[in-house]
């Protein structure tokens, strides 16, 4: 997934505030991390989330190679330096600087992150506040919601996609895991937002039918629909599969870039936004 440059460091102006609390539902398995919650981080935080993901997972401070908790217990993003940590502290001040009501969250990785015009002409009259990172997991949403990432909103409308770049990882984790990170993904936001309603899209089908990473995708979504989610009255499940592939299983054309993983704007954005309109418009009772 695409990692965009921010350049701005983050450390010295984390620095500066005390820490805050957040709370955070319980997880399969605790690490050595000195902050769990809250924003600010302290320095110990700091200290602790820029070594590199790898030495952080969970199992890692006992020389245990458990990856099957890697994508439910929260952790911090890196790619490498401070520019993981810089981007989270831009949202950050996002959200702060529009606390209260919204009419959308979207959460998620950088399928999220791109939305672009498509956004705009189809929701540009709600209020809305994207925290998509490019290149995360769900580990790392689950360690952005509990470090200030949505403190102080107050959404009606959630929209989560997260799950794509576990795949790079899957072969080690299996993929049921990923479900319930997804999963946990979900709870957390609910959790958080207790009058919120969410609409949880499945993950988006890449390159081409026999690739291990499409074959993965596929099966995680097929352990995300055995967990029943739905059954929760608040949860609304996107899938898009069948909308952007076609009857052979393969990639229709014009809907993702030449990597397979993306959406273009004028096909896979309008197409998202024309299968994700009605579903927005029927839960905040409004249309454009």
């Amino acid at each position: 997934m695409s990692r965009p440059f921010i350049a701005t460091p983050c450390i010295a102006l984390c620095a500066l505030f005390s820490v805050s609390s957040a709370s955070a539902i319980d997880y399969p398995a605790a690490t050595p991390e000195p902050q769990k919650t809250g924003w600010p981080l302290t320095e110990a935080e700091l200290t602790f989330i820029l070594t590199p993901e790898h030495a952080r997972r969970p199992g890692a401070e006992k020389k245990m190679h458990t990856p099957e908790l890697w994508p439910v217990v929260p952790s911090a993003g890196s790619w490498g330096g401070t520019s993981w940590l810089d981007m989270h502290t831009r949202l950050v001040a996002n959200t702060q600087a529009n606390q209260g009501p919204i009419d959308c969250l979207l959460v998620g990785d950088s399928i999220t992150m791109q939305w672009g015009a498509a956004w705009k002409k189809h929701f540009g009259h709600y209020k809305a506040v994207n925290i998509g990172i490019g290149g995360d997991k769900t580990q790392n949403v689950l360690w952005r919601l509990d470090h200030g990432g949505v403190d102080g909103l107050t959404p009606k409308v959630i929209v989560l996609m997260i799950g794509n770049n576990n795949m790079f990882f899957s072969r080690e984790t299996g993929t049921e895991p990923v479900a319930r990170g997804i999963q946990s993904c979900a709870e957390n936001l609910l959790e958080k937002f207790p009058a919120a309603e969410l609409i949880l899209a499945k993950i988006l089908p890449a390159h081409a039918p026999g690739n291990p990473f499409y074959e993965d995708i596929k099966s995680t979504n097929a352990a995300l629909d055995s967990l029943n989610l739905a059954q929760n009255p608040r949860i609304h499940m996107l899938d898009l599969w069948s909308d952007v592939t076609n009857p052979d299983g393969s990639l229709k054309p014009g809907i993702f870039t030449t990597d397979n993983i993306h959406l273009t704007q004028e096909g896979g954005y309008e197409l998202y936004a024309s299968k994700l309109k009605p579903v927005i418009e029927a839960l905040l009772g409004q249309s454009k």
